[in-house]
């Protein structure tokens, strides 16, 4: 069974800083989520205020040497479910658009993933967006000390199959901290009772992609981009939290307003 390096108050401190820096970028880049912004600007308006504040984008340069991914925020549009790669690609009205955002800052990383609808969407899509926000919400409130890994991935499987959704299974949460990709791996399926016990001090991402129609993935030739089976659109949140006594504590939070 996988297991999970707890992390000192110092580590989580320094954590939540960085989740901060991540929470900020999300709000600096929604005004630009418009209808005829290319993907590829969102890219740079990310990356250009990530290093503005000392920080360092932590997904450029990731993956394997002979194919690292080659920007600083992976954007999903639509069908995409996750590792897209910003481009030429001009929003259109009634896209949706999830970005997921990594940055590394004192020596330790913050993650996190929000998807926002371009203009005005249609009603199913629309309830595609609101139940991956559900799910994870789901997924965070089975998060206590003494509770299991299998908690968290039924909660959200129950509720976005309850409402005729599909929940992907290829790609899941992680755990975070000094290194972007730690364990343990955290499914958004399962059963409850199940799975890694939970204990104060482990951080990890929560990040439910929850499809339209069916649950089955596919990668695309670049090795990155990771699609809907049936071309059905997808949608996805995430946060970095930490098992604290009492429950948890998200810590991809914003600690202050931009610009203050």
């Amino acid at each position: 069974m996988a297991k999970s390096s707890l992390k000192t108050p110092r580590e989580i401190e320094a954590m939540r800083r960085a989740g901060s820096l991540v929470a900020e970028t999300f709000q600096v880049l929604e005004p630009h989520v418009q209808p005829g912004v290319s993907v590829q600007e969102l890219d740079q308006v990310a990356e250009s205020f990530i290093r503005s504040r000392g920080a360092i984008p932590a997904y450029i340069g990731y993956g394997p040497r002979d194919n690292p991914f080659p920007a600083t925020i992976c954007a999903s549009v639509n069908e995409v479910i996750c590792h897209g790669i910003p481009g030429p690609r001009r929003l259109r009205e009634g896209d949706i658009i999830g970005v997921d955002i990594g940055v590394k800052m004192g020596g330790v990383y913050g993650d996190a993933c929000y998807t926002f609808a371009v203009g005005n969407v249609a009603p199913g899509v629309r309830k595609l967006v609101d139940t991956a926000r559900d799910c994870l919400d789901a997924g965070l409130a089975a998060v206590k000390p003494g509770a299991r890994m299998g908690d968290i991935g039924e909660a959200i499987q129950k509720l976005a199959e309850g409402r005729g959704f599909g929940v992907v299974r290829e790609y899941t949460g992680h755990g975070i901290g000094k290194n972007l990709h730690e364990e343990p791996t955290v499914y958004h399926h399962g059963k409850a009772g199940t799975g890694l016990l939970l204990q104060p001090g482990m951080v990890f991402t929560i990040e439910p992609m929850i499809n339209l129609g069916r649950r089955e993935t596919k990668l695309l030739p670049d090795g990155w981009t990771v699609v809907t089976a049936d071309g059905k659109p997808s949608a996805q949140f995430e946060h970095t939290l930490v098992v604290t006594p009492s429950g948890y504590d998200i810590l991809t939070l914003p600690l202050k307003t931009v610009g203050a």
